[in-house]
């Protein structure tokens, strides 16, 4: 092992998981339309690769210390003390590995489904891999700006070029939200340097703010990252693109894209604004419980299955923010405050492979029949038997059966909300009967039943290298449901500091 960590200490491990990616996807573009077949290989290879690198990461991850590790640090642009900086704690390390896993996942799905410009589709995934490890893995915030702002293009074009009819429309709207909300954060970040001098993460969570001031950053900060959850209201633009993205497109912005808003509010604005945080979290905590519950009741009649699970979406990304916002209620020095916040981390992780799965399930249906309507389909399980156990698994996990993934984050969320207020706890665990009145509604129609039609009986259960997309998803979702431990003793260290941090009033 000390071998081990003194080959990988000496490696600029995070800068190769970031920029391979990206190296892999200039490849497989200059490997021409001309070669679909080995633009896929290529792809596949780099996707691998990647995730080997990440596994470094998990192995010799110290899970005693809050510190940064696998840290580098450059001088990028002297002038503004803007720095190459990168580094991983117990927050953004699982994030990574869920990036480069799914990567994979979607690089496999599209291998025969995507025939137009094949080359291109998969060089976008790659680039945008490496742009989402990036936000994760940055310790300079003009950095991860950087990132952050980046993985829009590939997402742009997938959706923009290998979209649905009204992939324009779904586009410029996803675009024109997540712009304009990190517009706010970048004049938050200029303001901040203005006054201490750096653009270091770290330096900006110790710096002095009057209320005043980290109000104005923290509404600032929550135009960036509610957009990218999203939250209600900002939501709309999930739906529309979702709807209208092919089915990759949909896994990586369910599965890791969604995160980073969840992501930003951890590192950004919490730790730099804990007392406007506090000040606000009747606001945070109301949208989150909006989200809960109205959207639940607006998943319930979606006629359109990515519809009805973009929507399951957003409710069960309402648990991540309002995990993360209720430790105010609770009292940031109680137990119940680091079990909110693992809660809502472990729910991040949970939901990247519950929607991931789910949307790849609709994404099998539709390369058969090239519907997403409801109303089309039903008694599938007469005619893809194997297909129809993974999707019901995976909607029992979306509806949070205990022993699937989906079950924790929600139960530590609901449990630590009992803490803070009965009615947020009762408001929040709506979620259980909603997630499963949605869900289970979709699956009654779509699998169980009567063979509806003649395209339904013609129907030809999963190929091998769709069964191994399931089958990984559905072991993921398994190991996390029946053993979080390992994931949760990952996050404590940096979460215990990160309270510790918040509990300090910058006044």
């Amino acid at each position: 092992m000390d071998t081990s960590m003194t080959m990988f200490a000496d490696l600029p491990l995070l800068s190769l998981v970031i920029w391979m990616p990206v190296i892999g996807g200039i490849f497989v573009l200059f490997s021409g339309d001309q070669n679909p077949s080995g633009a896929r290989k290529i792809a596949l290879v780099f996707s691998i690769l990647t995730f080997v690198l990440t596994i470094p990461l998990w192995t010799l991850f110290d899970s005693s210390t809050a510190a940064m590790q696998f840290v580098e640090k450059h001088v990028w642009i002297a002038d503004f003390n803007i720095n190459y900086a990168l580094g991983v704690d117990g927050i953004s390390m699982p994030l990574i590995l869920l990036t480069s896993f799914t990567t994979i996942l979607v690089i496999i799905s599209a291998w025969e489904v995507i025939q137009y410009r094949a080359s291109q589709y998969l060089a976008a995934f790659l680039i945008m891999e490496g742009a989402m490890i990036g936000s994760f893995a940055a310790m300079d915030s003009i950095l991860f700006y950087i990132f952050f702002e980046a993985m829009l293009i590939p997402m742009f074009l997938i959706i923009g070029i290998w979209g649905g009819v009204n992939r324009i429309y779904a586009t410029l709207k996803f675009f024109l939200y997540t712009f304009i909300g990190s517009v706010l954060m970048l004049v938050a970040l200029i303001y901040m340097y203005n006054k201490s001098g750096s653009f270091a993460i770290i330096d900006l969570q110790n710096m002095q703010l009057s209320m005043n001031e980290q109000i104005l950053i923290f509404l600032a900060f929550l135009g960036a990252f509610a957009v990218k959850v999203p939250m209600w209201p900002v939501h709309t633009w999930l739906p529309d693109a979702h709807v209208e993205a092919p089915t990759g497109g949909s896994v990586i912005l369910a599965a890791i894209m969604l995160k980073i808003g969840g992501y930003g509010f951890l590192r950004f604005s919490l730790p730099i604004t804990p007392d406007a945080s506090q000040q606000l979290d009747w606001l945070i905590i109301t949208m989150s419980l909006t989200a809960v519950v109205y959207i639940g009741f607006v998943a319930l009649v979606q006629q359109d299955m990515k519809k009805l699970i973009a929507y399951s979406s957003i409710a069960h990304m309402g648990f991540v923010t309002l995990g993360f916002f209720i430790v105010y209620r609770i009292g940031t020095e109680s137990q119940g405050a680091a079990l909110a916040l693992e809660g809502g981390m472990v729910q991040m992780v949970s939901h990247g492979f519950i929607s991931g799965a789910m949307f790849l399930s609709v994404g099998v249906l539709y390369d058969r029949m090239h519907s997403r309507q409801i109303a089309d389909y039903g008694g599938v399980v007469n005619t893809m038997p194997v297909f129809a156990a993974f999707m019901v698994f995976f909607a029992m996990a979306n509806a949070g059966l205990p022993g699937t993934s989906g079950f924790v984050g929600e139960f530590m969320v609901i449990l630590a909300s009992f803490k803070a207020n009965f009615w947020i706890a009762f408001l929040a665990a709506t979620t259980l009967i909603l997630g499963a009145a949605y869900t289970l509604w979709m699956v009654k129609r779509v699998v169980f039943g009567d063979i509806a039609n003649d395209n339904v009986r013609a129907l030809k259960d999963i190929g091998k290298r769709e069964f191994l997309i399931l089958a990984l998803l559905a072991i993921a979702v398994l190991a996390l449901g029946l053993y979080p431990d390992p994931l949760v003793n990952v996050m404590h260290p940096t979460i215990s500091n990160l309270l510790q941090h918040i509990s300090v009033s910058k006044l």
